[in-house]
């Protein structure tokens, strides 16, 4: 069987390492860390969440491929968003999109999902955005089933590359995800993992380390640390941070090229897509 890096024009064995910036567009100080994250030479691609208020200047301000970050939910305590189109099953009683993709699963109307989707991804086509891949916040259309299903078909809909959880975590959600996204046509990475809730640097070192041949996405959530990522996220603060200095540090390129590996964007994968499917 054909290898997705040889379909992308690389030998069998290459390691090919997209590196994602999650969460373009949430605030002011992530969209400064994401754009700083490409200009170091490490991040290949971010991902916007369009309902936020920073989404525009995230747009604006990055220049690497730019995927949606499909966002059903607000997790942050004071600092919350409303969904495009304004219908009422995809908010909470607060008039915000709900904290958690549990709330979103017991109470939005899946006609409504469809609806928010479409219109983000309409939106930074309006932007002007030439979008590379759809992914997900907080993981809401990727691991309900019926969520996952609807995913797959905005994906074909607009004939996108996605995220794609790996064989592992497939195997703990209880369906066959990347038969069904594969079965479409769609094209996805063949590994998926990340920094979060572990010391940047030696997370990325350790991945590094483990990295197998084919196309690796890693998704990182760098923010700028200051008064605006302490007031709006106070859980989190220290992880976006070393995501932040990760992606600046003047050492992850070399430790990038001692592994062997080729930085790539999700854009070579869907043109892939949109010419064989």
């Amino acid at each position: 069987m054909v290898s997705l890096a040889e379909r992308l024009g690389y030998g069998p064995d290459a390691k090919l390492l997209i590196v994602n910036c999650d969460d373009l567009g949430s605030s002011a100080a992530a969209n400064r860390a994401t754009a700083a994250a490409h200009a170091a030479g490490v991040a290949t691609s971010a991902t916007l969440m369009v309902p936020c208020p920073w989404a525009l200047d995230g747009v604006r301000s990055f220049k690497g491929g730019v995927g949606v970050h499909l966002t059903l939910t607000c997790e942050y305590p004071g600092y919350r968003w409303r969904s495009l189109t304004g219908a009422a099953c995809l908010h909470d009683a607060e008039g915000y999109m709900p904290t958690t993709a549990a709330a979103v699963w017991a109470a939005a109307d899946l006609d409504a999902v469809r609806a928010a989707c479409r219109a983000q991804v309409d939106q930074a086509l309006a932007w002007g955005v030439d979008v590379t891949h759809l992914d997900a916040h907080m993981g809401t259309m990727q691991i309900d089933r019926r969520y996952f299903e609807l995913f797959v078909e905005m994906a074909g809909e607009y004939d996108l590359p996605l995220r794609m959880f790996g064989s592992r975590a497939e195997a703990e959600l209880g369906f066959a995800g990347r038969t069904l996204a594969a079965e479409k046509g769609l094209v996805f990475p063949d590994h998926l993992t990340t920094t979060w809730g572990r010391p940047a640097k030696a997370a990325f070192a350790d991945i590094l380390t483990r990295l197998r041949p084919g196309v690796t996405e890693v998704y990182v959530h760098p923010v700028e640390d200051g008064p605006e990522l302490r007031a709006y996220d106070p859980d989190h603060p220290q992880i976006r941070v070393d995501d932040h200095e990760l992606m600046t540090d003047p050492e992850t390129p070399a430790m990038i090229a001692a592994a062997g590996a080729t930085l790539v964007s999700f854009a070579p994968l869907r043109d892939l897509q949109r010419r064989t499917g």
